[in-house]
């Protein structure tokens, strides 16, 4: 399970005294709680990765931002949060290994245009939540009902 790990993680962080570790650890466990008192339910792994990955594009939306602005010093903060959110996540899936995932979820939806993006993404997202950004997919499925 995600979230014991997540939670014992926190405690070896207080018990080493990484502050800034800790501190995106417990940002990441009240996102998970607010989401549980939210909709009165415990996550499974399956919704932890939802809300990491979330949090992976709010911190991707925010870097870029802040580079944009010139506020380097706070896009490092944003960098530093995302490699820890990212140790939680699944390893990334290749290039590869996505357009066949993609090209199975076309298969097996029977899309054929664009209005069939919804069915694509409902069968994809199971699969590549947590393991790819969800904007790429996006991306990659519309240029393959467009072609």
């Amino acid at each position: 399970m995600l979230k014991p790990r997540i939670q014992d993680e926190m405690k070896t962080a207080m018990k080493s005294g990484e502050k800034a570790r800790l501190g995106v650890i417990r940002l990441i466990l009240a996102a998970i709680k607010q989401r549980e008192i939210d909709e009165r339910i415990e996550l499974d792994d399956a919704q932890v990765l939802a809300v990491l990955d979330k949090m992976m594009k709010q911190r991707r939306d925010s870097v870029t931002q802040y580079a944009a602005a010139g506020r380097e010093d706070l896009a490092d903060v944003e960098r530093f949060e995302i490699e820890i959110i990212q140790s939680y996540l699944p390893d990334a899936l290749s290039g590869d290994k996505l357009t066949a995932m993609i090209d199975a979820a076309l298969a097996s939806s029977g899309a054929t245009a664009m209005n069939d993006m919804g069915k694509v993404m409902a069968v994809l997202r199971p699969q590549v939540q947590g393991r790819a950004d969800m904007t790429v997919v996006s991306a990659m499925i519309k240029e393959r009902l467009t072609a």
